[in-house]
Formats: structure tokens, sequence, C-alpha cells
């Protein structure tokens, strides 16, 4: 970051002298004011809950623009990074900088291939949950027990134990995550299979079974893949927050991704997508296409308590670029698969038109949102609701991974310490047992 031509002066009504702070030009998106020193200063913090207008970090892995509807991994167009690239090469680009060549992206997946197995301890570990557990519950415990396993690669400050934890993780994640769902069903567990990719992997590992042969089909290999690149970061979510806060504390890298996967399992941010079919479950519970129009009245009148969901988003203004992506994926899907005539598919791209149609939903921006076409392409390929979650921690772990790297790199990195406005009670002496 450079410093910019202006400064910030910040003056007070009650006459105490003004203070000047410097602001900051990041490549691209909005300057930043300094308040490092404002408590030095003027005895005072800043009071920003949610963080809406605070940057915690400086970084060059991901850039929206939620205004225009852009999303960036380390300059790149999502787009483009989802239409000419595959997962392995994005996960190169997030973590080390720069998409690779032929030869690097061969030598990166093949180094990722080689760890996909886990300790085969690891089985216990997993029996002992209930078989009707959340998925989130097991994959926290069994991304958190990874440094049980792995003693060689949690110091989190040395690059070369960053490195291999960084691939351990990514290699892994799949088959934790089919685990956690043929431990649900009662199948047997499958072992990767190194000669597929790996979306492909995941899907033999998810639907194959010991007595019979089971073939990936390269449009749901393609799919998956693409819900792996549009999940794969975003800034500085709840989740990268926290994978960041808990790092900064020194901890090792499996128990900042475990905080990270725990954070994303709230409704609000990871669970958007396993809420969103709940809803459209419940709407054709209600009766279907017929009740739509129904259903949207009580989602305009604020004392229904209705939510829509899947609609909207935090940061994007506009239509969330991720969205426009899915959408394609989830037409092709479907059609492969023989779906278009689903009802509860037909019921999503019903409410879908009133969005993009109604006023009160367009002059609010509700436009539909990745986890609104993610969580129909993920129901159509097989994977229970439950799980869908446990997908998108596989895919952000790449992301956290790298994130977290960047910050133990940072030279002003500091542990995590935010600060509060005190509301409670001023001091007070305890009385004795009987006076009180």
């Amino acid at each position: 970051m450079k410093l910019a031509d202006n400064k910030a002066t910040l003056s007070f009504s009650n006459g105490s002298p003004s203070v000047e702070m410097p602001v900051y030009q990041g490549s691209i998106g909005p300057d930043v004011i300094d308040i490092r020193k404002l408590y030095a200063q003027t005895g005072m913090f800043t009071y920003d809950p949610g963080f809406l207008s605070t940057a915690s970090c400086q970084s060059a892995i991901t850039f929206i623009d939620g205004d225009k509807g852009e999303l960036l991994y380390r300059g790149y167009p999502i787009e483009q990074l989802a239409t000419q690239c595959d997962f392995m090469e994005t996960c190169h680009l997030l973590l080390y900088g720069d998409l690779p060549n032929a030869s690097k992206k061969a030598e990166f997946s093949k180094t990722v291939r080689m760890h996909t197995m886990v300790n085969e301890q690891m089985q216990f570990f997993l029996r002992g949950f209930r078989r009707d557990a959340h998925p989130m519950a097991i994959m926290t415990g069994l991304v958190g027990a990874l440094s049980a396993f792995y003693h060689d690669s949690t110091d989190i400050n040395n690059p070369e134990h960053r490195d291999i934890s960084a691939i351990r993780l990514i290699a892994k994640m799949p088959t934790l995550v089919a685990m956690a769902y043929k431990y649900s069903v009662g199948q047997p567990f499958m072992y990767p299979k190194n000669e597929l990719s790996y979306a492909g992997n995941f899907l033999h590992m998810m639907f194959a079974t010991p007595c019979e042969p089971y073939t990936v089909s390269p449009v749901l290999e393609r799919a998956l893949d693409r819900i792996f690149i549009l999940h794969a970061d975003h800034e500085q979510n709840a989740s990268t927050s926290t994978v960041r806060l808990c790092g900064s504390s020194g901890t090792n890298p499996f128990a900042a991704i475990a905080a990270g996967v725990a954070c994303l399992w709230g409704p609000a941010h990871g669970g958007a997508n396993e809420a969103c079919l709940n809803m459209l479950e419940d709407i054709q519970k209600m009766g279907g296409v017929s009740k739509v129009g129904e259903f949207m009245e009580k989602v305009k009148d604020k004392n229904s308590g209705v939510k829509l969901m899947g609609f909207g988003h935090r940061v994007y203004k506009n239509y969330d670029p991720r969205a426009k992506l899915m959408q394609e994926t989830c037409k092709e899907v479907l059609q492969e698969l023989g779906l278009e005539n689903d009802p509860l598919f037909k019921l999503a791209m019903q409410l879908e038109k009133i969005a993009l149609e109604d006023e009160y939903f367009v002059s609010r921006k509700l436009y539909p949102n990745v986890d609104f076409y993610s969580g129909i392409v993920q129901r159509a390929i097989g994977i229970p609701v439950g799980l869908f979650t446990a997908v998108f921690a596989l895919a952000r772990t790449v992301g956290w991974i790298a994130q977290l790297n960047e910050m133990i790199g940072d030279p002003e990195y500091k542990i995590g310490r935010p600060r509060q406005l005190f509301t409670g009670s001023e001091r007070r002496d305890v009385k004795p047992l009987a006076g009180r």
C-alpha cells in the first residue's frame, strides 16, 4: 500500500485539538484511513460493529467490487477462471500468486493427489460420532483432529510446514467430507483414486460402492469443479476473518482451518445454501408452484417473519457474478440428469422469475445469489442438503490457507485484539453475603 496525497483530519466539537491521520491507497478499491495511533493520540477507539467500514488487514488475494458485481482472484475475473481454468489451477493461483503453466499444473496436481488418503485411525475417530450427527459437527472435529495425526507440519511460523499443511488440507478435505457422508448412510468408505480429477475423485468417493463400478459423469464433474472455483475465496468474510484471527495467536494451521469450518456452519454464512433448499421444500409442502406468489407476498410483509433465502448479498449490490455462472451450470446439470421437470426445480425457477421481475425485489437488488443455484445443483447431483456446507468448506479451504499464509508473512501482523465500547456497571464493591 502507498500513502495517498491527502490526509484525513478528525476534528471535535468540544474544542479538543484536531488529529491528522494518514490515508493509504490500495491498487484498486477504496482508500483507507490509518487509525492505528488514534487511541494514543486521543484516548478513543472507533466503533464499528460487524466491521462495516473497517479494513482489518492488507491483502493481495481477492478483490470484490460489490457495486459493479466484480470478483477477482489475484486480479483475474472469476468469469474467466470458472470457464477457462479448473480448480487445481485456481488453487495454485490463490496459494502462490500466479496461474501455473502446464508443467507446474501437472506437478501441483500430482502433489495434491499424493496426499488424498487420511490416516486409517481417522475412521475410528469418525465412528465415535452418532450416525445422525450434522456433517459440519463431524467436519469441525475431523479437521481439528488432523493436527493430532500430522505433527510434522503444525508450526505455523515455518514456511515449509505451512506449505505441506496447505497441500494436506486441500487434498484430504474431499476424503473427509465423503467419509462423513458414507458414515451417515451406513456405506463403506471409498478410498481415493489418484487417476481421477479432484472433482471426479470426490464424486467417486461419495457415490461409488465396492459392489459395482461407478463412472464419473463429465458434466457433473465439471459442475462440481466450478462450484469449487466459485467458492474458493471471497475476501475478508466471517470464516476467513476467523481463520486469520485464530491463526494470529500462533496456533497450528489445522486448528485455524477448523475454526473457519465452525464459523462457516452458521446459516447466515456457509449454511445459506442449505437454508435455501429447506425454504424451497417448505414452499413445496405448501402447494408448490401455485403457492409461490403467496409466499413472495409474505416475504414483502415485514411482520410475517418469512425470509427469502438465496437472494441478495451483504457485499454485492448488483448481480452476484458467481450466480450468473452457477445459473448456466445449473441448467446443464438439470438437462444432463433429465430433471428439468422436477417439481422442486420448477419451483425454484418460478421463484427466480418473480424476483427478477417484481419491482419490490428489483429495487432492493435482491438478485439470486450463488447459494440459490449451487444448492439446486448439489441436490441434483445427489448431495444431501445437510452436506452442502461441508462441500462449501471443502472449496473454501484453499482460500483460508492462502489468507492465513499471507497474514503470517505480513510484517505488520499482530495477534488480533478488538476493542470494545463498555456499557456495563461501573466499579462497585462486593458486599458481605449477609448484606446483599
